[in-house]
């Protein structure tokens, strides 16, 4: 047993390390994206499903909070916290549509999307992406090697070089810590969003 956990540690290291080479560029181009939001008086719009939704918790919770710095709170929203809003759209419109009408309801032009699933296939995850394009949203795609069908929707995607959920949710929290701190960094006593 202890060889076989001793092999996860390996594992995600592993991939840690080669997202790390692989994405640092473009990690520094969604947070540019972000940053020009929160700029501009946007926000940010979070969401996914299982694992992914916790992570678009964690993230919005980062910005609207603080990651390693004091500063004033950034506005972010995870689409994945309202279980009475959630509940309704279910009820009434289906799973497809959870993500997409909250977008439809809240966000405007120059807010960013950040879409997390790691298979890249989640029709709810496409949809809202596809409604993030219509809405003149910028959209930041989290996901596991290729990027499914989000890929194409993706302003910036963040692909993590595996295909095995648990790899990929761990170097996920990596990425949105990595984003988080360089947003902070870059507004750190000015006054944004």
């Amino acid at each position: 047993m202890k060889d076989e956990i001793r092999k996860r540690f390996l594992e995600s290291s592993e991939i840690t390390r080669k997202a790390g080479e692989r994405l640092s560029g473009r990690i520094a181009q969604a947070a540019g994206i972000i940053l020009d939001a929160y700029r501009s008086g946007g926000g940010v719009f979070a969401f996914g499903n299982g694992g992914s939704a916790a992570d678009a918790q964690h993230l919005v919770g980062e910005l609207v909070g603080r990651f390693l710095r004091d500063r004033r709170g950034l506005r972010a929203e995870a689409l994945t916290v309202n279980s009475s809003t959630l509940t309704a759209l279910v009820n009434d419109f289906g799973g497809e549509r959870i993500f997409s009408r909250q977008l439809e309801a809240n966000a405007k032009a120059g807010d960013v999307a950040v879409a997390l699933t790691t298979s890249g296939e989640s029709a709810n995850v496409v949809a809202a992406l596809e409604t993030a394009r219509r809405i003149g949203m910028k959209t930041i795609v989290m996901t596991g090697e290729g990027g499914g069908h989000c890929a194409a929707l993706a302003d910036v995607l963040l692909d993590v070089p595996s295909r095995l959920t648990p790899r990929v949710q761990e170097t996920h929290a990596v990425v949105y810590h990595a984003l988080c701190e360089m947003v902070e960094a870059a507004i750190d006593g000015k006054d944004v969003g």
